[in-house]
């Protein structure tokens, strides 16, 4: 799963959850340079929401 995983030269949000039993994991990295990472299901979400609300898509706006 490593190759899924953003990098400054393919930014992204990357989430995973191998099974209901464990913790979801999440990693971001914006083209502007900011990254974040989550584990748990709660951080995962706010992760998310953060991404969501400030950065990729959020940036064309």
């Amino acid at each position: 799963m490593a190759g899924l995983a953003p990098t400054q030269s393919a930014p992204g949000l990357h989430i995973s959850k191998p099974s209901p039993s464990e913790p979801a994991t999440a990693s971001a990295v914006c083209h502007c340079g900011a990254t974040a990472s989550a584990e748990g299901d709660a951080q995962v979400g706010a992760l998310v929401a953060g991404w969501n609300a400030n950065h990729g898509l959020a940036h064309g706006k």
